[in-house]
């Protein structure tokens, strides 16, 4: 991988428009595309939680690409990157380090865990014990770590890309809720089609994608992204909308648990993202509609008295047949 360092998104006092915000996104899309086949849904939303500031659970069957994903993103920031394999002994202190006694010093000195890093991959999240699990909490939603009663702040930009398997495969623990609303989005990668998979063949045949990636924009060029993209504008008919539809998955009948205000707050600013991704530096309703499943559908817990009806066609259903019922505003740049 070229050590190359990127440089600089704006100069002086030139600021970063939204064609050159689409253009280096675009770039970054691109490069994480050649080595995830026929996966843009997958890509794009990746690069939304990225900037988003939020963090992304990848869930599907093992060998789709869940680890692929989660490596080609990292590879493209030069930032440090730290990979955790979740195993059943996998201790919470491996996560977030823990405090050692140095007899020369007579005191006890912090050692950094894995989460010390601006992307970090957490590979099979549920193999690990709900214990080790909530090790991440504090790290995801405050980007600190406590030990000890100290308080140690994690790098910026801070990512974590987590992998999972289904519940019902062998030696798997379920996310606390807790846990899942702090992920922003939750994406399955799905089989690839037959042309993308016949390609990966005849690509991956002789050497690893990943080596030809190089970074396309630095740790410092993605906090300056991140803060471009908070100021895109949000209409106040457009933050009802999002209000809407949150309320809306609380009093659905098929629903025992609905969207946390902080699942309202994160679909705001991923759709801001969405927004700039495509040029524009104000988000219309379609931006909010298109979030809806991806940073919902993991937070929400099924009637079981009704659980038979939501199962015909899971959340994912529910949700959609909410957003065919929540008003529309028509005005959305004022």
């Amino acid at each position: 991988m070229s050590e190359t360092r990127p440089a600089p998104l704006s100069h002086g006092e030139v600021p970063l428009s939204a064609e050159s915000f689409a253009e280096i996104t675009t770039a970054i899309a691109d490069s994480v595309s050649r080595v995830i086949d026929g996966k843009p849904a997958a890509v794009r939303a990746a690069l939304v939680t990225l900037l988003a500031e939020g963090h992304l659970l990848i869930e599907d069957v093992p060998g789709v690409g869940k680890t692929m994903l989660a490596r080609a993103l990292a590879a493209t920031i030069h930032g440090t990157v730290r990979r955790i394999q979740f195993t059943p002994d996998l201790l919470p202190g491996d996560v977030t380090g823990v405090s050692v006694f140095d007899p020369l010093a007579r005191e006890f000195e912090f050692k950094n865990g894995a989460v010390f890093a601006h992307v970090v991959i957490a590979d099979e999240i549920n193999r690990s014990s709900p214990k080790t699990q909530s090790a991440l909490l504090e790290a995801m939603e405050e980007r600190q770590v406590t030990v000890d009663g100290q308080t140690h702040f994690l790098p910026a930009p801070f990512l974590v890309v987590a992998t999972q398997n289904p519940l019902d495969m062998e030696g798997t623990y379920a996310l606390p809720e807790a846990q899942r609303d702090r992920f922003m989005m939750r994406i399955s990668m799905g089989y690839p089609d037959a042309a993308s998979e016949a390609l990966m063949l005849r690509q991956r045949e002789t050497d690893n994608p990943l080596d030809r990636i190089t970074p396309v924009l630095s740790a410092e060029q993605v906090v300056e992204l991140v803060a471009w993209a908070r100021r895109t504008h949000v209409s106040p008919a457009v933050e009802e909308y999002a209000v809407a539809l949150a309320h809306a998955t609380r009093v659905h009948p098929d629903l025992r648990l609905g969207a946390s205000p902080r699942a309202t707050l994160q679909l705001v600013r991923a759709a801001k993202v969405w927004a700039a991704l495509d040029g524009r530096s104000f988000v219309i309703p379609d931006d909010v509609a298109s979030l809806v499943v991806p940073v919902f559908a993991h937070r929400l817990i099924p009637n079981r008295v009704s659980g038979a009806r939501g199962e015909a066609g899971g959340i994912p259903a529910i949700l959609e047949r909410i957003i065919g019922t929540v008003r529309v505003p028509l005005a959305t740049r004022s």
